[in-house]
């Protein structure tokens, strides 16, 4: 497609699929000043791919609450070997979906691979739960971790006023996501410098752990000490523990959801992934390590912000530190869940799951607009509602559950396309270990938490009414299609978007023709 065609878009009516053309405007300057192509350009390279998969995994959550392992352990020594064992389930699952990233490789993520896999169906309830409830969820609870920890100063006294943090919050979400719109360069230079001072910062805790060991201030490390039982813990409860550990390394995913726009796809995925996740295994192991060395279980427990009380009792006047590194970090997360969750949200418009709008992108700057405003909208419309944290809940199930889909897709796929092209194949002991910690961690929680998991399960089946009226209805009326019509020309006079041109010639886009 060349220069001419750019001032053209492809809109797609009936059932987001037939093609019809309209005209987008003649602004020379803006037809001069676009790419020659317009596509989601590669601007990831290892480094930033690495900054992605840690920067999404490391949140407010290692800061504030690791208290949920120990509680459920009874110990220390237990609660340290289920965080060691946490980041080696991850390492199976990651290594799961290296296979699946290098083998489909499209942005999407878990949705892509279910779609290939499972058919469009399964794809779309797992694109469903996650543009409607699980990725805006998330976002609202990081932006207002951030905008607490920004206020707290303020309000030493008591919690920071909810319209306050509801603003400041807001404000930040917009910013950020002005910055995606604006520039993938941006948003993924912002995602490379919050990361590194997310390390920073537990560097920090970890080197001051480590120095209270050298002075011999490790009473409750001590093995007589770190399984000392105060408790003897159920089956239930250690698999309690396991999810608790498991949730804190969720996001670690999140680069399969930007594969297109990764330099070297079949080198970099895998490459990030093996560097990622046994970095954060460690950092997390050794930061709570470091926790143990300045407070008893009994004060960990106690504490609402486990980093914060550490930097009190060890680093003095020091100790503002660990509010900042807290808000930083929530910062960066919420940066790099806009621009991951941004091209689900665009990759399932571009299957016909979604309007055709959001399968569009800024003609110069090559971002998927409509797609990160339709998540800044639900984000805020989320804070706004006020049942956030209550929220959070059915998004934790929602997505162990989806991780476990996932992955048995990979054994499916192995069975159906034995002959596809695999640059990386795991051995099937993987994904099948994978699976049945997924099955008995499955169990438990619905035995534990039969009300969360049911209505978890509820949220992700209302798709399946909105699927077969939204998608798989073909004859829709004709005034309904005139309205659709209608919407997406006006969306893309507005956000300037286009479709974005293919080349055929990439090795991408046939990802399983070699079968």
């Amino acid at each position: 497609m060349g220069r001419k065609s750019q001032q053209r878009i492809i809109k797609r009516s009936e059932t987001f699929q037939e093609p019809v053309l309209t005209m987008l405007g003649n602004k020379d300057s803006d037809i001069k000043n676009s790419p020659e192509r317009v596509t989601l350009r590669k601007e990831i390279g290892l480094i930033s791919a690495c900054a992605i998969i840690i920067g999404n995994i490391i949140g407010s959550g290692i800061f504030i609450s690791p208290k949920g392992v120990l509680e459920h352990t009874g110990s220390i020594g237990l609660a340290l070997i289920i965080w060691v064992l946490g980041g080696g389930i991850t390492v199976l699952g990651s290594l799961c979906y290296a296979e699946l990233g290098v083998t489909i490789p499209k942005s999407g993520g878990d949705y892509s691979y279910a779609v290939e896999v499972f058919g469009g169906l399964p794809g779309f309830l797992l694109l469903w739960s996650g543009v409607l409830i699980m990725y805006p969820t998330t976002l609202a609870v990081i932006s207002m971790t951030f905008s607490n920890y920004v206020l707290q100063p303020a309000f030493p006294e008591c919690s920071p006023p909810y319209y306050a943090s509801r603003i400041l919050s807001t404000v930040c979400v917009l910013f950020l996501t002005w910055v995606n719109c604006f520039s993938v360069r941006w948003a993924t230079r912002i995602q490379d410098i919050f990361t590194a001072g997310k390390l920073l910062a537990l560097g920090v805790i970890i080197g001051v752990g480590m120095a209270q060991i050298y002075k011999g201030n490790y009473e409750e490390l001590k093995p007589q000490n770190a399984f000392d039982f105060w408790m003897t813990p159920s089956f239930g409860q250690i698999a309690l523990a396991f999810l608790q550990a498991s949730f804190a390394f969720s996001g670690w995913n999140f680069l399969n959801y930007v594969t297109e726009e990764l330099v070297e796809p079949r080198k970099n995925l895998p490459r990030a992934i093996f560097i990622s996740i046994p970095l954060v295994t460690f950092v997390y192991t050794f930061t709570n390590i470091a926790y143990f060395t300045a407070m008893s279980p009994q004060e960990l427990l106690s504490s609402n912000a486990v980093a914060v009380t550490f930097g009190e009792k060890l680093l003095g006047v020091m100790s503002w530190i660990m509010p900042i590194s807290v808000a930083l970090s929530t910062f960066g997360g919420i940066n790099g869940y806009l621009f991951t969750s941004s091209r689900l949200c665009f990759s399932g418009a571009r299957e016909g799951h979604l309007p055709s709008l959001l399968a569009m992108i800024h003609l110069k700057h090559c971002t998927p607009i409509p797609a990160l405003l339709v998540f800044c909208s639900t984000t805020i419309i989320i804070m706004l509602v006020g049942e956030t944290y209550t929220l959070i809940n059915y998004v934790s199930f929602i997505n162990y559950l989806c991780y476990g889909v996932t992955v048995l897709g990979l054994l499916v796929l192995r069975w159906k396309k034995p002959k596809a092209y695999r640059p990386i194949k795991v051995n099937l002991l993987i994904p099948v270990t994978y699976l049945i910690f997924w099955v008995f961690l499955l169990i438990f929680s619905l035995l534990s938490e039969p009300v969360v998991c049911g209505i978890g399960l509820i949220i992700i089946l209302t798709g399946v009414p909105v699927y077969f009226l939204g998608v798989h209805w073909k004859n829709k009326p004709k005034c309904l299609l005139k309205l659709i019509d209608s919407m997406t020309i006006y969306g893309q006079k507005l956000c300037f978007v286009v479709f974005p041109q293919c080349d055929v010639s990439e090795e991408e886009a046939t990802p399983l023709n070699h079968s």
